[in-house]
């Protein structure tokens, strides 16, 4: 069970896919999943008890949060019993209270202004997404704060905005964050 976080734009997502294209019998939990209509970041016992302690007892998982069964939106979180790898990404999932379902870690750092543009790239300009970014910002930059989730990290790598290489095929990774 290996978590990549990092501030929202910051690249989790691809190198979750990209890694799981690499590592043969591994998946993907997307947190955002899990948050989709919930909390932006009030969602890890969500996430513990109904994906991370059953792939820890070797169980699949066939998970519908209950966002999405209130909104009616279709399918569910499914994770085979036995990946060799399972990376779940995003935002907020190296915090204390996950620490014990996580054999590893990856945390990405990056240029703050640069993820915020990346945000509105990646999610649309419209008023209700602008309205959605500031305050996914308001609430992120005081929950990173209190978790500091770069010095629990296991790895601290370099986003791709801020570094010339191929995000593809290429991982870098930076000195460890104390502050």
């Amino acid at each position: 069970m290996i978590a990549i976080d990092g501030r929202g734009g910051a690249g989790k997502t691809t190198l979750a896919e990209n890694l799981r294209r690499a590592a043969p019998n591994s998946a993907v939990v997307h947190t955002d999943d899990v948050a989709w209509n919930h909390a932006y970041f009030d969602w890890g016992a969500v996430l513990a008890e109904n994906i991370l302690r059953p792939l820890h007892r070797g169980e699949p998982v066939d998970f519908r949060p209950d966002a999405w069964i209130s909104y009616d939106r279709a399918g569910a979180i499914t994770v085979p019993a036995g990946a060799d790898f399972v990376w779940v990404e995003g935002t907020g999932i190296i915090r204390e209270d996950l620490g014990p379902w996580l054999d590893a870690s990856v945390y990405i750092q990056g240029d703050r202004d640069e993820q915020e543009r990346l945000l509105v790239a990646r999610d649309g300009n419209s008023s209700e997404q602008q309205e959605h970014v500031a305050n996914w910002l308001r609430e992120e930059l005081p929950f990173m704060l209190r978790e500091r989730p770069w010095s629990r990290a296991t790895m601290v790598v370099a986003g791709p905005s801020r570094t010339d290489h191929d995000p593809d095929t290429e991982l870098v990774v930076a000195s460890p964050v104390s502050l």
